[in-house]
């Protein structure tokens, strides 16, 4: 957690702008149902109150009493009157003493049933034995009694109406703050990973599917960026939340609140359980997301096989296993949320009954108002919401704490070559090649190369022959320092490859594979990588030199015709011819061809000889070739057999010799 904290201190000044906006947010939010509370006490049931018959500058007149609204009974020794609602209308009493008013102040909603007409046209309310007189307020009275009350209530209004624009406009300013940071933050780590991905050996591309990498650059990423975005801040503002919550409770009602409050136990140890059994499961989700992209990645790219051999149904059945251990695990963290909401639910209204028994009871005893009851019952059901919305984000904490610690895995991988902080600078070369005994094995000692040496003079072209495993590939991977030899020396121009930087010994060798891999883009792209240096002109006069010119020419969009995944559009003889292209425009000193011409058909082979011939002039070049006749007017021909250097010469010289090559000879042409 702490690791990934450290990619959000650049950021921290805008993190904190947005936890002060989140103050704002909940300051607003906390002040929503004091402002109903004060509407419904002090307007919508403005007029229940205590009235002095006194005439005064804010008195007002209906039925031609003169009523001031006297709730703290400041004129004690003048007569009360009540206002009192039932049958659906309003009814005054007038000249009530104080006992008589805290009579009427105990009555009851429902006893308002009680007013009753008489003959004489009068109305009367009956309570404990004695009756009053009352009058029934028409249209008009209750405009006069009721217009502080629609004033009050309008301002009210105006001012919720404010609090929500300003909660909007808080809101959206920091939802723009987070999306922005996360973005930039999960942009930064996007480009940490893949820059460290590409500094890694091939031996680690050996063991790792490319889903599982796939899946550590986009999906765990976007974890992290939901951490960013939903969890960093929004936690402050929920902890805030439970704070102002809890401690406005608190001063609308000591004792009711700490009647609720008697759940909180319960709510805090169903959070635990649930947190703990989320980490579990959320880790499980994870690794088996990224085996199933592993899978994909593979067998989407290796389809053509898969449909060749008919083993559509047995790749189904591998998929569908692996398939139903991701829903299996996706389906206990639904049962987990299906367990937990409606816990939290069941609590929920188990405290909003509660409130409603105890407060409801303080209601009729007077000591509670409706007002006061309506906003704690609302800050009891926002009280739930952050504890729901924390337990939300706690599992998309579990989640980004999963997919981190994968990213963070893949970060400390230590790639198993390494530069020396200060390497020998070598901007241009003459192509010598040396091999001094040198040992090379994949894993452990099960030996690839066993005291290979030999030298390869600037310009000279050398070819390596010898059955599948000998160890041909293997030389041309370590002179390029793919993986790393465990004993002996390889040098260029007299210095051990070791002491040159990676970058730059590529930088001197063009290599060009069997298997040619194009990326999405355009010819031109594909020929240049994008490599600035490299000019329209040098593209063309790179193609027209292997004869690739001739194939682009006839393509609809030429240079810039769109190049598809791995070049799917085009057949393997234009794939290689590209790739002669490709190795040509950066112009390298060491040609090194691994089968390169094994894929393409008599013509198109005779169309690149005569462009390799051109090519290999002033160049060192090594040639890996199961086809005797392309090698040889080779200058010398290795070779190898289980790894050991086992003959040396010229074409004529070693089928003079009769020996391992004479015999790959005659297998070939007999």
């Amino acid at each position: 957690m702490r690791r990934s904290l450290e990619y959000a201190k650049p950021y921290w000044g805008w993190f904190s702008l947005a936890i002060g906006l989140l103050l704002g947010i909940t300051a607003l939010e906390l002040i929503r149902p004091l402002l109903v509370g004060k509407a419904i006490d002090d307007y919508i049931n403005g007029y229940d109150m205590v009235y002095s018959m006194v005439e005064d500058s804010e008195s007002f007149t209906i039925q031609g009493y003169s009523l001031l609204p006297d709730p703290t009974n400041y004129y004690q020794d003048v007569p009360k009157a009540r206002i009192i609602y039932g049958k659906e209308k309003y009814f005054l009493i007038p000249h009530l003493s104080q006992k008589e008013v805290e009579t009427i102040a105990s009555l009851e909603q429902g006893e308002a049933s009680f007013v009753f007409e008489t003959q004489e046209g009068q109305n009367w309310i009956q309570l404990n034995g004695k009756s009053f007189l009352t009058i029934p307020l028409q249209r008009e009275d209750m405009k006069v009694l009721r217009k502080k009350d629609f004033t009050g209530l309008l301002k009210i209004s105006l001012l919720f109406l404010l609090v929500l624009l300003g909660g909007l406009l808080l809101g959206y300013i920091q939802t723009l703050i987070l999306q922005y940071t996360g973005q930039k933050i999960i942009y930064n780590i996007r480009l940490q990973v893949f820059s460290h991905v590409q500094t890694l050996s091939l031996s680690f591309f050996d063991q790792n599917p490319v889903g599982r990498l796939v899946t550590r650059v986009t999906n765990d990423t976007e974890a992290l960026n939901e951490m960013y975005t939903s969890v960093l801040v929004n936690l402050f503002k929920n902890i805030f939340m439970l704070v102002g919550i809890l401690v406005m409770m608190l001063r609308l009602h000591v004792k009711l609140s700490l009647i609720t409050f008697a759940v909180i136990p319960i709510i805090v140890a169903v959070t635990f359980l649930f947190r703990n059994l989320a980490r579990k499961t959320y880790r499980e989700i994870r690794g088996k997301l990224s085996k199933i992209n592993a899978f994909l990645s593979e067998h989407l790219s290796g389809m053509k096989i898969v449909q060749i051999f008919a083993q559509e149904e047995e790749k189904f059945k591998e998929f569908n296993e692996i398939n139903e251990d991701l829903k299996d695990s996706s389906m206990r963290e639904i049962i987990l949320f299906g367990i937990f909401r409606p816990i939290m639910y069941f609590l929920f209204n188990i405290t909003l009954c509660l409130a409603l028994g105890v407060g409801g009871l303080r209601v009729m005893e007077g000591s509670l108002s409706i007002g006061v009851l309506f906003a704690f019952i609302q800050y009891v059901a926002l009280f739930f919401n952050p504890i729901q919305e924390l337990a939300e984000q706690f599992n998309i904490l579990q989640s980004a704490m999963a997919a981190s610690e994968r990213i963070f895995m893949l970060l400390d991988e230590e790639p198993a070559i390494q530069d020396l902080k200060q390497p020998v600078d070598m901007p241009k070369i003459q192509g010598q090649i040396e091999f001094k005994n040198v040992w090379f094995a994949y894993e452990g000692e099960d030996w690839v190369l066993r005291d290979v040496s030999f030298t390869v003079e600037p310009g000279e072209t050398v070819a390596f022959v010898g059955a599948t495993g000998a160890g041909k590939t293997s030389i041309l991977n370590l002179l390029s320092r793919y993986y790393e030899i465990q004993k002996g020396e390889i040098l260029i121009d007299g210095v051990n490859i070791q002491k040159m930087s990676q970058q730059q010994l590529r930088s001197h060798i063009g290599l060009m594979l069997q298997d040619v891999f194009l990326f999405t883009g355009d010819i031109t792209s594909n020929i240049r990588l994008n490599e600035e240096r490299i000019s329209d002109e040098t593209v063309q006069q790179s193609a027209q030199y292997v004869n690739a010119h001739s194939f682009i020419e006839k393509l609809p969009g030429q240079y810039k015709e769109p190049v598809r995944e791995r070049g799917a559009t085009l057949s393997s003889g234009q794939r290689q011819l590209l790739s002669f292209a490709r190795t040509l425009a950066f112009d390298p000193k060491i040609l090194i061809l691994d089968e390169a011409t094994a894929n393409i058909d008599t013509e198109t082979e005779q169309l690149i000889q005569d462009g390799l011939v051109k090519l290999m002039e002033g160049r060192t070049t090594l040639v890996v070739a199961h086809r005797l006749s392309t090698i040889q007017h080779a200058d010398h021909i290795i070779v190898l057999h289980k790894g050991k250097v086992r003959e040396k010469g010229n074409h004529q010289e070693l089928l003079k010799q009769k020996g391992i090559y004479y015999r790959l000879y005659q297998l070939q042409y007999q």
